[in-house]
């Protein structure tokens, strides 16, 4: 099981690297890992497993989080808004894009960063994503409002990004005339 000691923090040097595709099926060690990360994120939102082992809710934890530098990530969504997400995805590219940018009006997170990071976050409000399963199925599907941007925050850390690194320093909650906050591109 995974635990928050496991998940590295910033200042770490693989949260850095830009991964490692990975060759399909994957190995029964990266079936794991991938289980494992979904696993970890559903107890992150369960209030009563995340306290008796001190964990922070997340909804999305790349490979390189847990110091495997490997393209693969996992995403669990549950929200009012949209039709729920829950999926270990290999590969993951953007096939294509909206024009319209959203941003959570509260910022982003990230268990790898044990600090709030003040700002906005533009990010593409729709995104045509492909990929595939831990099993070596393709995946293809069309991800809006909180999916979409928890998709590209990881996709992101594959890439050795960092949230935060698109956040204006000298204005972070700077308006971006072609970006809404979370709700309003419905």
């Amino acid at each position: 099981m995974i635990t928050m000691d496991r998940i590295i923090r910033e200042g770490h040097p693989t949260l850095r690297m830009k991964a490692e595709e990975m060759a399909l099926p994957l190995s029964e060690e990266e079936k794991e890992t991938a289980r494992q990360m979904l696993e970890f994120l559903k107890n992150s939102q369960n209030p009563e497993i995340a306290e008796r082992y001190g964990l922070r809710p997340g909804i999305g934890l790349a490979a390189n989080q847990i110091d495997v530098p490997k393209r693969m990530f996992a995403l669990h969504i549950v929200d009012e808004d949209s039709e729920p997400v829950s999926f270990v995805i290999v590969n993951p590219k953007i096939a294509s894009h909206s024009g319209a940018k959203a941003y959570l009006p509260g910022g982003e997170g990230c268990l790898s960063v044990d600090r709030e990071v003040p700002g906005f976050v533009p990010r593409y409000a729709k995104v045509t994503i492909k990929g595939f399963t831990p099993d070596g199925e393709p995946i293809k599907r069309r991800l809006k409002g909180l999916p979409a941007i928890a998709f590209q925050h990881e996709l992101d850390h594959l890439n050795g990004v960092m949230f935060y690194d698109h956040i204006d320093p000298d204005e972070p909650f700077r308006n971006y005339p072609d970006a809404k906050p979370l709700g309003e591109n419905e």
